[in-house]
């Protein structure tokens, strides 16, 4: 009797898995990045309207969030793939691990600057990092001298930069777990604040405290925290004139007749300066995929091949018309024959 219990129960497991993978795992499911979530989505429109497989289900978590979700586990009750803003961290590739998820494919699939905007009403600024970083840093160098840190004191622009204006500093971006505010922290923040000669030299001498110095964001409302939806930032800084905005390049693309983007370090955001890395705050765009999901959920392997075709990521694609920057075509071609071969990490 015993035994026929536990073969029931077996059983009922077994079919129950069977219902789950037929009833709600027939569509690849993807999150991750705000970023890369226009360009994912508009691939799996035509993914969803030229093959035989459902369109797949994008959302929009951060890069931090889908990198949380996607290392979670493996399994028809875990998502597939997770786009990126930047490459995924050695902590996070251990979190994987620990759940079970050893081989990933990683994608680099084109190039995006990260542009620091207003409203096209208003006047354009033209910032260096070294401002950026003394507009938003938590502590920053004594004004009055000596290798001091102070809380930050600065409430206009022409406190930071006597060449800026005198409008008070309020600048809206991505939260923490966007990794849009991982590589604005990075590209901009800390290069400004290599700038000051005692701070650069801890890098080497004292890194942890470096990081705190040139990593962490001021939190007395000049930096607001507006969301994973750059589209809404978009909408505040035509409310708001005298702020700034934080987003992608795609973004500005698609709203030049509401947004401007600043000039930063003398380089304008345009798609030949973020192509040829002359503008400084560009940063590459990735998305990552469960290889042990290919084959078990409909369609990965199909889904891959649109994203990496050259009539989506090439140099006259469609993602391009969506502001992406495409890769170089050597660079395209190596990774497309990775993505071809599921080549993990």
């Amino acid at each position: 009797m015993k035994k026929l219990i536990v073969n029931t129960v077996l059983a009922a497991a077994i079919a129950s898995s069977s219902m789950v993978m037929a009833a709600g795992r027939d569509s690849i499911s993807v999150v991750g990045s705000s970023t890369v979530f226009p360009f994912s989505k508009v691939v799996a429109e035509r993914y969803g309207r030229g093959t035989s497989f459902k369109t797949p289900t994008i959302e929009s978590t951060g890069t931090g969030g889908g990198f949380k979700e996607f290392c979670k586990g493996v399994g028809v009750e875990y998502v597939d793939i997770s786009n990126a803003s930047r490459a995924i961290k050695s902590s996070e590739i251990e979190d994987c691990k620990k759940n079970g998820v050893t081989e990933i494919v990683e994608v680099q699939v084109g190039y995006d600057g990260i542009v620091i905007a207003n409203a096209a009403s208003a006047k354009r600024f033209s910032l260096t990092r070294k401002d950026l970083f003394l507009a938003l840093a938590k502590k920053v160098p004594n004004p009055k001298g000596g290798d001091t840190l102070v809380d930050n004191p600065y409430k206009t622009w022409k406190d930071v930069n006597p060449v800026l204006p005198a409008s008070k500093i309020e600048v809206l971006g991505p939260p923490p777990t966007s990794g849009t505010r991982d590589a604005f922290v990075e590209l901009a923040m800390e290069a400004g604040c290599k700038a000051f000669p005692w701070i650069k030299a801890l890098k080497k001498a004292d890194k942890t405290r470096y990081k705190e110095i040139c990593h962490i964001v001021r939190e007395d409302g000049a930096f607001i925290e507006a969301g994973e939806n750059d589209n809404l930032i978009v909408q505040k800084l035509n409310a708001n004139p005298n702020a700034l905005g934080i987003f992608g390049f795609s973004f500005l693309d698609q709203n030049l007749d509401k947004v401007q983007a600043s000039i930063i370090d003398g380089q304008e955001p345009t798609f030949e300066s973020i192509a040829d890395g002359s503008y400084p705050v560009s940063r590459p765009l990735f998305f990552y995929v469960k290889k042990a999901h290919v084959g078990v959920i409909p369609g990965i392997a199909e889904f891959l091949a649109e994203f990496t075709s050259e009539k989506a990521w090439g140099d006259e694609g469609y993602l391009t018309e969506k502001g992406m920057i495409p890769l170089s075509a050597a660079k395209r071609k190596e990774l497309g024959a990775n993505v071809r071969a599921l080549k993990p990490m």
